[in-house]
């Protein structure tokens, strides 16, 4: 007996059935994949307590300092506060800033600049601010200080900025001392003295070396016999007694 087409269409797809059926099967029982966990935030430690005048100063001194050697050290109306406010306070500090403003006088004039000139140089509306700082009436802030370093002391910036900034912003120069950034600065500031020194003779370039040799001997000689010079008069130095203090 012949078998009916819809039987054979039956008989054909039951294989394909069972194959879905299967493979629906083993998408159920196949193991999934477990999520990663998520990453642990990065806790930091907290901070040491500071006050906070010293977290405002030291804000103040990093932005004058960045905003300077970026070249953008504020407007002139700015420094014109600058100024204002860097008007001297402490007594003990008047005769630092005297000398500085009489070493900032004399670099005006050796470079042929008056005070207009430099003034306009560093970016100052008003000059008179400059002549107050000449006469020592007047501390210069550390932005102004990096600026006439590029006008005045372009041979030496660092020892220019060094000189100026012991004497002007006492703070900032602890802060270098402590870092032992100051010492090594004013060593080199006495090394250039001496090589000033030499500079400054021209009958020294004639020598030979020979003789070279001997002038260096004996320069050696008298400079230790300084020294020992010296060494009385510091301990006199160390052992008076201070102004004010009683004695028995």
């Amino acid at each position: 007996m012949a078998r009916s087409p819809a039987t054979k269409t039956t008989t054909k797809s039951a294989p394909a059935k069972r194959a879905r059926k299967t493979v629906k099967t083993a998408s159920k029982t196949a193991p999934r994949k477990k999520a990663l966990p998520a990453p642990t935030p990065l806790v930091l430690p907290p901070a040491a307590a500071v006050a906070p005048n010293a977290l405002k100063a030291l804000a103040r001194q990093l932005q004058s300092w960045t905003e300077s050697v970026l070249g953008m050290a504020g407007t002139a109306t700015d420094i014109g506060v600058t100024l204002a406010e860097s008007r001297l306070k402490k007594p003990q500090h008047k005769a630092a800033v005297e000398k500085a403003g009489s070493l900032l006088h004399d670099l005006r004039q050796t470079a042929g600049l008056t005070v207009q000139d430099l003034g306009r140089a560093l970016g100052l509306s008003d000059a008179t601010d400059l002549e107050l700082i000449e006469s020592g009436k007047m501390a210069m802030p550390f932005e102004l200080i990096l600026r006439a370093a590029s006008v005045l002391g372009r041979k030496d910036p660092v020892t220019f900025v060094m000189q100026f900034t012991r004497a002007y912003n006492p703070e900032i120069w602890k802060a270098l001392e402590a870092l032992g950034i100051g010492k090594l600065v004013v060593q080199g500031a006495r090394e250039r003295e001496f090589a000033n020194i030499y500079r400054a003779h021209d009958r020294a370039r004639t020598l030979t070396d020979a003789e070279f040799a001997q002038l260096l001997a004996f320069v050696n000689a008298s400079f230790e016999l300084a020294l020992d010079f010296m060494k009385p008069m510091r301990k006199e130095g160390a052992t008076a007694p201070k102004a004010g203090s009683k004695t028995d």
